[in-house]
């Protein structure tokens, strides 16, 4: 169990790399949502989709240990988006 969770520890890591604060981005989705929506939605609201999204795939494919990792990693930061 342990690697898997150093593994999206990892992927957590490059991504904020490459893509700056997550908070940030998800605040970036939220408000690009809200206008195809047509009603607000919040950070904590992209990051439970991306869940949601990422356990559909792995519905079709338990197995698939990139979807396992986003799970991990979007629920990990769900904390640092409801700040």
């Amino acid at each position: 169990m342990s690697a898997i969770l150093e593994h999206a520890a990892g992927v957590i890591a490059d991504r904020r790399a490459s893509y700056g604060d997550p908070a940030a981005s998800m605040t970036t989705v939220a408000a690009r949502w809200s206008i195809t929506l047509g009603r607000p939605v919040t950070s904590a609201e992209v990051m439970l989709c991306m869940i949601d999204l990422k356990l559909a795939r792995l519905a079709h494919d338990p197995t698939h240990r990139d979807s396992v990792v986003d799970v991990i990693g979007y629920a990990a930061l769900l904390p640092e988006v409801t700040r």
